[in-house]
């Protein structure tokens, strides 16, 4: 199985990979094809993404049953932390919020 998750990427690329695979959500595709497929649709959207970005998981056979890669300008991104692949999501601070560690004591 694999999913391909797109971000603002152009339209035609969307229709590309609806011939490979359904897509249940706006930019989310599922499927079931083989590794080569895989591969070849992840080289496209690689060179087809322009300004957006790209994440594709699929199974595989590890610990955690999958294996995740990004490229381009994503939402979130892969770390790596003892073996295990997890989804990093940057801590956005809301407008005029200061943290602790901009905070001089004296």
């Amino acid at each position: 199985m694999v999913v391909v998750v797109l971000e603002s990427v152009p339209p035609g690329l969307r229709g590309e990979l609806s011939r490979w695979l359904i897509e249940p959500k706006s930019g989310v595709f599922i499927g079931d094809v083989s590794a080569l497929v895989r591969d070849k649709l992840w080289e496209k959207c690689c060179r087809a993404k322009r300004t957006g970005g790209v994440i594709q998981a699929w199974s595989t056979n590890t610990e955690q049953g999958y294996a995740i890669r990004t490229y381009g300008r994503t939402r979130r991104e892969v770390v790596e932390f003892d073996g295990v692949q997890l989804m990093l999501t940057p801590h956005r601070r809301p407008v005029g919020e200061v943290s602790t560690e901009d905070e001089h004591i004296d």
